[in-house]
């Protein structure tokens, strides 16, 4: 059983002010199982979107926790702005997190980009 989605979004938010960062929740979503998305903004201006990994990044049902890609990655506020337009439409249940922070460290878990292999 996964972690709820609203238990692990408190617990990013909370994590990511003790970083010195911000966070809010801009879309709240099934507080059960609804998809996170996390938009990170950085001081340069740029944006990342992660994304909920493929399931072929979790290696079995005892694998419990959250892991995401990078969807789009040091893009600008539109493409970001449009890629979760699109992702609402298909899940109006997902949730939508932004932190600022020039580094997301280890505040969630991302899988390695295609072509550089699993970890």
């Amino acid at each position: 059983m996964r972690l709820k989605s609203h238990i692990f979004v408190s617990s990013l938010l909370r994590r990511a002010f003790a970083l010195g960062g911000y966070a809010a929740v801009l879309r709240k979503g099934a507080e059960e199982a609804g998809a996170i998305f996390i938009r990170q903004r950085t001081r340069l201006g740029t944006e990342t979107l992660f994304a909920p990994a493929p399931q072929n990044y979790f290696d079995d049902e005892a694998d419990v926790g959250r892991k995401f890609e990078a969807r789009l990655r040091d893009s600008d506020g539109e493409r970001v702005d449009a890629a979760l337009e699109s992702e609402i439409r298909f899940d109006p249940d997902c949730w939508i997190v932004e932190i600022e922070l020039d580094d997301h460290g280890d505040l969630f878990e991302v899988v390695p980009e295609e072509g550089t292999g699993r970890s």
